[in-house]
C-alpha cells in the first residue's frame, strides 16, 4: 500500500499507465473523468494516444468513443484528437485540436446539455460505456474513492463501466476528503424521487464515489497538477458589463424582486464573470451564495473575504495562483465548498427551487432575444451549450452577456437572426453588452427589437439593425416577429465572404 492507497486489493492492482492502457481495445467506449481542466487523468490517455498512433503506423486504425463531463485538457482532448483516435466526443470541449477536427468533418461530435448526460448514458442512447478512467485523490482503507478537483459524470462512469481504471493523483489535496457530496438517489422514470435540496449547502448523499474492487482492472499513481490556465484580466469592455449587471442587480432588490442577499448564484467561466464576481465583491450584497458548475477564481475571492457564504459546484476552474491558494488552505474552505455530480449540480428541478441567477456568455443575440452560445456562423463549433441551458431555461433570471462586437469590429454580436439557436426568446430574461442591458421580461417580440438595438448593439451597427428592423415590419411575411427572409442571414453571409458584416 501507498500514501493516497490505503486499501490493499486496490494496491495490489497498481501499474504503469502504458500498461493500463494496453487494456483498453479499439472500438471501445470510455469515460474519462475531467471537467472544466480540473479531475482528469493525467497519464493513461497520453499512453493510449501513442498506443493509437502506433496501431495507425502498422495499419491498423484504432479509435474510441470518448465521453467526459465536459472540457479536459491537451493531453486528454488534444492528445487523442491528433492522432484520430476518437470516434465520438461527448458531451461538451474546448480543445483546439478537437476542435478542428470537429470542423473539419474529421470527429464526430454530440453537443448534450450537462445535466442530460448521465441519464442518456442510463438509458443506453450511446451503447455500452466498456471503460471508466477516473481520477481519485486517494482510496480508503475500506475501498471508498475520494474524488479530486471534479467530480462531473464520475459516478455515472463508475456504476457504468463493465470495467475501471484508476489514477490515484497525489497532486491533488489529501484535505479535499469530505468536501464532496455524492448522491445516489436518482433513478429512470418511472421511479424518481424529489431531490432534497432547499439550500446551497444541503448535502444530501456521501462523501466518497463507490466502485466494487472486483470491476478494477487497473490503478495507476500520479503526481500531476490540473490544467490551470491564467484567466485574461477584466478589460473596460467586460468591466462595463458587470456594470450594468450589478446596476440591474440592485434595482430588483429595490424594487423587492430579490432579497438584499440575492438568489443563489450561477456563472459561466471568463473574464466578464469574474468582472462581475469582482464587482460583487465591492458591492451592496452580504450572504451570498452560489449553485452553479464551476468555482472560479472570482467565487474564490468572495468566499476569502466573507462576501459568499457557500458555494455549490461540480468542480474547480482555477488560475495558476488560485489554485495555489485553494491547495494551501484546501481545509479552510471544506465547509463552504461542496463539489457534486453534474447531473445533480446543473439539475433543472433544484435550480427552479432555487431560483439561480444565471450570467453565461454568447456568441451572439438577435433582435428578439434568441441566443446562440455555440457556433462561428451557424456552422463551426466553438465548444458547446455546457449547462448554460440547464440554467437558462429554469433559473429565476437568465442573463446573456457579450461584447457588442468582435474582430476588431467585423463582427456585430447583435444581428438580425442568429445563424444557430441554442436558447430560444422563451429563455432569456436579459441580454447585457458594454454598451448597455437590456431587460426584455414582458415585452412583445418588436418591443424587445427595439430595447436590444437601443440598449445592445453598438453604435457602428446599430443604424444598420434599425434600417433592417424597420423595413422587416413593411415587408414581412407577418408581423409578430418581423423579419426579412433573405436577408435575416445576410450578415453573416457578407463575413464568409469578405471577412466582415460591414456592407
Amino acid at each position: 500500500m501507498t500514501g493516497r492507497i490505503r486499501n490493499r486489493q486496490f494496491a495490489s492492482k497498481i501499474v504503469s499507465a502504458e500498461e493500463a492502457a494496453e487494456m483498453i481495445e479499439p472500438g471501445e467506449n470510455v469515460g474519462m473523468s475531467g471537467f472544466t481542466g480540473a479531475g482528469y487523468p493525467k497519464e493513461v490517455p497520453g499512453a493510449l494516444a501513442k498506443r493509437v498512433a502506433r496501431s495507425h503506423e502498422q495499419g491498423r486504425p484504432m479509435k474510441v468513443g470518448l465521453w467526459t463531463g465536459a472540457s479536459t485538457a491537451p493531453e486528454l482532448d488534444g492528445a487523442l484528437a491528433e492522432v484520430e483516435g476518437i470516434d465520438l466526443r461527448l458531451p461538451y470541449q474546448s480543445d483546439p485540436v478537437s476542435r478542428a477536427k470537429i470542423n473539419s468533418g474529421r470527429l464526430d461530435y454530440t453537443d448534450i446539455h450537462l445535466s442530460h448526460v448521465a441519464q442518456r448514458v442510463w438509458q443506453g442512447i450511446y451503447g455500452e460505456l466498456d471503460v471508466a478512467v477516473v481520477e481519485v485523490s486517494g482510496i480508503t482503507a475500506d475501498g471508498r474513492l475520494i474524488p479530486s478537483s471534479s467530480v462531473g459524470n464520475n459516478k455515472t462512469w463508475l456504476e457504468q463501466a463493465d470495467r475501471v481504471i484508476l489514477e490515484v493523483n497525489s497532486w491533488q489535496s489529501e484535505h479535499l476528503d469530505g468536501m464532496h457530496d455524492i448522491y445516489y438517489g436518482t433513478a429512470l422514470p418511472p421511479h424518481r424521487k424529489p431531490i432534497p435540496i432547499t439550500h446551497p449547502a444541503d448535502r444530501i448523499g456521501v462523501p466518497h464515489l463507490e466502485c466494487p474492487a472486483d470491476k478494477v482492472i487497473a490503478v495507476v499513481e500520479t503526481e500531476s497538477p490540473d490544467r490551470n490556465a491564467a484567466f485574461t484580466p477584466p478589460d473596460r469592455t467586460s468591466e462595463q458589463i458587470a456594470e450594468h449587471v450589478l446596476d440591474f442587480l440592485e434595482l430588483e432588490v429595490r424594487s423587492g424582486r430579490l432579497p438584499r442577499e440575492l438568489l443563489p448564484l450561477q456563472s459561466g467561466v471568463g473574464n466578464v464573470a469574474n468582472a462581475v464576481l469582482a464587482g460583487l465583491e465591492t458591492g451592496p450584497f452580504d450572504g451570498l451564495t452560489a449553485y452553479t458548475e464551476v468555482i472560479q477564481d472570482g467565487m474564490l475571492q468572495l468566499i476569502e473575504s466573507g462576501k459568499l457564504l457557500m458555494a455549490s459546484a461540480t468542480a474547480f476552474s482555477l488560475s495558476p495562483t488560485a489554485v495555489d491558494r485553494f491547495n494551501r488552505d484546501t481545509a479552510a474552505y471544506r465547509d463552504k465548498i461542496v463539489l457534486r455530480p453534474q447531473e445533480i449540480s446543473n439539475h433543472p428541478e433544484v435550480v427552479r427551487r432555487l431560483g439561480c441567477l444565471a450570467m453565461n456568455g454568447i456568441v451572439e443575440a438577435d433582435i428578439y432575444g434568441n441566443i446562440n452560445s455555440t457556433h462561428l456562423m451557424g456552422s463551426r463549433i466553438q465548444n458547446g451549450i455546457g449547462g448554460s441551458g440547464d440554467f437558462a431555461r429554469n433559473a429565476y433570471v437568465s442573463i446573456f452577456v457579450t461584447p457588442s462586437q468582435a474582430k476588431n469590429g467585423d463582427v456585430s454580436a447583435i444581428v438580425p437572426m442568429v445563424s444557430h439557436v441554442d436558447h430560444t426568446e422563451h429563455d432569456v430574461d436579459v441580454v447585457v453588452t458594454e454598451q448597455g442591458l437590456a431587460d426584455l421580461r414582458g415585452l412583445s417580440p418588436k418591443k424587445r427589437a427595439e430595447r436590444i438595438i437601443d440598449r445592445c448593439a453598438h453604435p457602428d451597427f446599430r443604424p444598420l439593425l434599425h434600417d433592417y428592423f424597420q423595413r422587416a415590419q413593411h415587408s414581412s411575411f407577418g408581423l409578430h416577429t418581423p423579419h426579412l427572409l433573405d436577408e435575416s442571414l445576410s450578415w453573416h453571409h457578407r463575413y464568409v465572404q469578405h471577412g466582415s458584416m460591414r456592407p
